[in-house]
């Protein structure tokens, strides 16, 4: 079968389209036909060896297809099932093999495409607002990267909870975007010189209580000098690069404030946790809460662009690879 191989870490250029030998189960795992494969940052921490993975390895960690095999003792699922499953290394290919606890039964209503866009970052805005930090109604919080896939799904899941968002955004497009999913205030990040003062004047001359800040690197400063006293930096990402070692003491300094480096993994280790989360998340799409915004479709061949194209904000909302060359172009020419 087809799959993205990496057989060194690096650049968006070590992702290589491969013939590899067909997966088979073994003891409680399933064969999964691979009908989309979300593109989260995850992939490019594994990719570049932020997160290592034994090599080679086939990248993606979020997916969505039809069971085909079972291996012995499965009995969560079944072949001819339609699932999708998160922070299980191996998308990127026409077939994946899974371990069947891990599995989400997809309801009736909800596509391959919707569910290998929403579950790892519908899961990881479900955690960070329910149990990271809690948002009530009437907090102020302030969203980086709002234009992105999962900046949308927090803005518009904060907005949901009553909360009032202040996003940021590196363009006025993208600012747009940020409105539409509910934030009240978006600031462009390049054309302030001081982000923590900006979101200060906004909210009043006041801290806030929380910020969610997947950049990493970039905002961890501007996020601490925006919080108020016993505020909390919800750190759940790194895309502009790792923050550098600091001393706690800043925390002490800057009003007694909490850092968490939370991950999605441990917020769904024990399956009856998994199902929940999936469950509220695909409520959240099917009300409406949360809209879904596929931005661009890959074949596997165009894995390196996607990526290319991901850490080069070029994006918004999700990004897929297709596995199925036909199907991509199929739909491909329907929306032309």
């Amino acid at each position: 079968m087809r799959a993205i191989q990496v057989y060194e870490v690096g650049g968006p250029e070590v992702l290589r389209e491969a013939e590899v030998d067909q997966p088979r189960p073994g003891p409680g795992e399933a064969i999964v036909e691979v009908a989309a494969s979300g593109v989260n940052f995850l992939d490019v921490y594994h990719r570049e060896g932020r997160y290592s993975l034994p090599l080679p390895f086939t990248p993606g960690a979020e997916g969505a297809g039809t069971v085909v095999e079972v291996g012995p003792g499965v009995a969560d699922v079944a072949v001819g099932d339609r699932v999708g499953w998160v922070e299980i290394p191996g998308t990127y290919a026409e077939r994946a093999v899974v371990g069947s606890s891990r599995l989400v039964p997809l309801p009736d209503d909800i596509g391959f495409e919707t569910a290998a866009a929403v579950l790892l970052q519908g899961m990881t805005a479900h955690y960070l607002v329910k149990d990271a930090y809690p948002v009530q109604g009437g907090d102020t919080v302030l969203v980086h990267a709002a234009a992105g896939g999962m900046g949308l799904l927090l803005t518009q899941l904060i907005t949901h909870l009553g909360g009032r968002v202040i996003g940021t955004t590196s363009t006025t497009a993208k600012a747009e975007l940020a409105k539409r999913a509910g934030a009240a205030e978006v600031i462009l990040s390049s054309a302030v010189d001081d982000l923590a003062a900006e979101v200060r004047r906004l909210n009043g001359g006041q801290g806030l209580p929380v910020v969610f800040d997947g950049v990493g690197a970039h905002t961890f400063d501007a996020s601490l000098a925006s919080l108020r006293t016993r505020g909390h930096l919800v750190l759940f990402g790194a895309a502009s690069g790792a923050v550098p070692p600091f001393d706690p003491i800043r925390l002490a300094h800057g009003g007694s404030l909490t850092l968490i480096r939370p991950s999605l993994g441990h917020f769904i280790a024990d399956r009856s946790e998994l199902l929940r989360r999936a469950a509220d998340v695909f409520e959240w799409v099917r009300s409406k809460a949360l809209e879904v915004t596929v931005t661009g479709r890959y074949a596997l061949s165009e894995a390196a662009q996607a990526h290319s194209d991901l850490e080069a904000r070029r994006t918004t909302g999700k990004l897929l690879v297709i596995p199925d060359a036909a199907a991509l172009a199929h739909r491909e020419e329907t929306q032309s």
